[in-house]
């Protein structure tokens, strides 16, 4: 995974859903991070997440996960 930082953000930790997910989100599975870079939406609101290192983990719609966001102040 790759550790670049962009310049201004602020790293928060945040509740998501299926539907508030979004790429560039790092979860830590199994202990590892991973950075989700792809998103698949799938029947009754689940979504199908693809990570950098190829992994994939299926979202349903009550799975609540928390996540690492990057966010931009300007």
């Amino acid at each position: 995974m790759t550790r670049w930082t962009p310049t201004g953000a602020l790293a928060a930790n945040v509740e998501i859903t299926s539907t508030s997910v979004q790429r560039g989100d790092v979860i830590q599975v199994g202990g590892q991070p991973c950075r989700v870079i792809d998103l698949i939406q799938l029947p009754s609101n689940a979504k199908r997440l693809r990570f950098e290192s190829g992994e994939q983990l299926t979202m349903h719609a009550r799975t609540r996960l928390v996540a690492l966001r990057m966010r931009r102040h300007w």
